[in-house]
């Protein structure tokens, strides 16, 4: 039976007054619906790997739940898991805590960390979760500007300039979602002497993509030994395993951090899956062969891509280091007019007019806090890369200056 009550405005909490559905959800689910519907749609937006989830880590999920593995965990993650991690870490099972899904990492970190008013310095282009997250658990985020011209990477001036009393955390990124952009290990030396001077603020290093780097890549727990004691390092499955439905990701950081994100989650969800810790043991402990056979693969795929969108007319981009999207500038297309009549004022304008017209989603670069740009994952099928570019290319050759 229905509920006969009359409709009332349900009222957000002030905590959330600010936070939207992500960009890039909105778009992949938009182009999921216009699928459904009998369009010819073609999605890059999605951060998702396209190959299948290795056969020996979902033979270990059967064989747990065949083995009664279906019940409640330890809300900081099974001691294998945790183990696991540890060992690659080179920590303690205290030093690691298990959530589901490496978003639920950050969640529990800045929830325990932050009190109102406490700052995140979030270099930008970011993530679109980073800020929300942020504000979501009280506090204000410090978005610092990091161009195509400096590597879309934060420089040791610009962090010693954002840095302030109030300032808790620094939140990198490496290799970067949504620029691929990776930081070497001289340049994250150069940031540790800037945080050496200021004891008071805590180092935040998500590096979920680590295993998809096309140059060596260096954590931050390894170039600033001396810092460890204030660093939290974010990782998980999801990226570089195919993973993403499984929703393992995990933290590794002083056991004081650890204890308060645990009791955070305890809170919430409680332990991780049963049955996704057990895959995620497996992928880690397995055959590891399977990492760079799929970074080579992922790195052909970008080198296409590049090579391609530096060949269309108005766009240009850089050459990511890692991860599996690339960051390209539409700043060109501005101020054109589509066949429609149309003008092209931004980047979301851009986004729509090639998803309108040729039926490709992209996400807009506003959706990561750098406008006139857009993000486009090549973690798709070769065929899917090949139709893709023609359409990108079809609709940006539609596209005509104004009249004078």
């Amino acid at each position: 039976m229905k509920d006969a009550a009359p409709n009332m405005d349900f009222k957000r909490a002030d905590r959330i007054a600010n936070i939207t559905f992500s960009q890039i959800a909105q778009i992949s689910e938009a182009a999921a619906q216009m699928r459904a519907q009998g369009q010819d749609v073609l999605a890059l937006a999605t951060g998702e790997p396209d190959f299948a989830t290795p056969a020996h880590v979902c033979d270990a999920a059967t064989a747990a739940m065949a083995a009664g593995q279906t019940r409640y965990t330890p809300t900081a993650g099974t001691p294998a898991l945790r183990d696991a991690v540890a060992e690659r870490a080179g920590v303690d099972r205290d030093n690691v805590l298990i959530s589901t899904g490496a978003k639920q990492v950050l969640s529990n970190l800045f929830l325990a960390s932050l009190d109102p008013g406490d700052e995140v310095i979030c270099p930008t282009p970011c993530w679109t979760s980073y800020p929300d997250i942020i504000r979501f658990a009280g506090g204000v985020v410090r978005e610092i500007c990091c161009g195509a011209d400096q590597g879309y990477k934060i420089t040791a001036a610009q962090l010693e300039a954002a840095i302030t009393p109030r300032t808790r955390w620094v939140l990198l990124n490496s290799p970067s979602n949504p620029t691929g952009a990776m930081y070497s290990q001289s340049e994250i030396q150069a940031l540790g002497a800037v945080l050496r001077r200021h004891p008071h603020v805590w180092i935040a290093s998500d590096e979920i993509y680590q295993h998809i780097a096309y140059a060596t890549f260096t954590s931050v727990r390894d170039a600033l030994p001396d810092l460890v004691g204030r660093t939290v390092v974010i990782n998980g499955v999801s990226k570089a395993y195919s993973m993403t439905g499984w929703r393992i990701g995990w933290a590794v950081g002083p056991q004081a951090a650890i204890l308060a994100m645990r009791d955070v989650q305890g809170q919430s969800t409680s332990g991780a899956c049963s049955i996704a810790q057990a895959a995620a043991c497996a992928a880690l402990l397995g055959n590891q062969a399977l990492l760079a056979e799929r970074a080579a693969i992922f790195r052909n795929r970008r080198d296409r891509v590049v090579s391609a969108i530096n060949a269309t007319p108005l766009l240009s981009c850089t050459v990511p280091d890692g991860a599996f999207y690339v960051f390209a500038s539409c700043q060109a297309t501005l101020g054109r007019v589509t066949p429609t009549g149309d003008r092209i004022e931004t980047d979301v304008d851009f986004c729509r007019f090639v998803l309108a017209d040729q039926g490709l989603a992209l996400v807009p670069g506003s959706a990561f806090s750098l406008q006139d740009h857009f993000r486009l994952s090549y973690a798709c099928s070769d065929a899917d890369l090949t139709d893709g570019m023609a359409r990108l290319r079809r609709a940006t050759e539609k596209l005509i200056p104004p009249a004078a």
